[in-house]
C-alpha cells in the first residue's frame, strides 16, 4: 500500500513537473497548499528529494523548488524509493535490499518469493516506467 508519505511527495513533484519550463522555484507555501501537504512533512519530504537529486532549492526571496532534471527524467518509481525504499513487499526479493527471510526455509522453494519477484518485477516496471511528464500528460488527457 502506497503510504501517506508517499503520496505527499508525489503531489509535490507532479506540482513541480506542471510548472512551465522556464518557471521560477516554486515556493514551499505554494506547494503545500496547491499540492496539499502539511508543511512539517513537505520540509522532510523535500529535503530527501533534494538529497537523491531529484530537486534543487534556491534561497531567497525568489526562492523555492524546481525539479533536478526534465520531467520525462524522472519516473515514479525513482519517488517512491527515495521516500520508501524498495519496492519489494519483502526483503528476499529486493534488489537493492536484499535479506534473507528468517522463517524460511529454501529460498529457492518458496512459492511466496517467487510470487514476490513477479510482483516487484511488475510493479518496478510499470513505476520506472512513467515519468513525471507522462503522469501530466495523462492527467491533462483525462481533465
Amino acid at each position: 500500500m502506497l503510504t501517506q508519505r508517499s503520496r505527499y511527495g508525489l503531489r509535490a513533484m507532479l506540482l513541480l513537473a506542471r510548472e512551465p519550463k522556464d518557471h521560477h522555484p516554486v515556493p514551499m507555501s505554494r506547494i503545500a497548499t496547491e499540492a496539499s501537504v502539511p508543511r512539517k512533512f513537505l520540509e522532510i519530504i523535500l529535503t530527501e528529494l533534494k538529497a537523491a537529486n531529484l530537486v534543487v532549492s534556491t534561497r531567497g526571496k525568489q526562492g523555492g523548488f524546481a525539479l533536478a532534471r526534465p520531467a520525462h527524467l524522472i519516473s515514479l518509481g525513482d519517488i517512491i524509493r527515495v521516500i520508501e525504499g524498495p519496492l519489494a513487499l519483502v526483503p528476499c526479493v529486493s534488489r537493492t535490499a536484499y535479506k534473507k527471510c528468517k522463517d524460511c526455509r529454501d529460498e529457492e522453494k518458496c512459492e511466496i518469493r517467487r510470487a514476490m519477484m513477479i510482483v516487484r518485477d511488475d510493479t518496478a516496471r510499470i513505476l520506472d516506467g512513467t515519468s513525471l511528464a507522462a503522469a501530466v500528460s495523462e492527467d491533462k488527457e483525462a481533465a
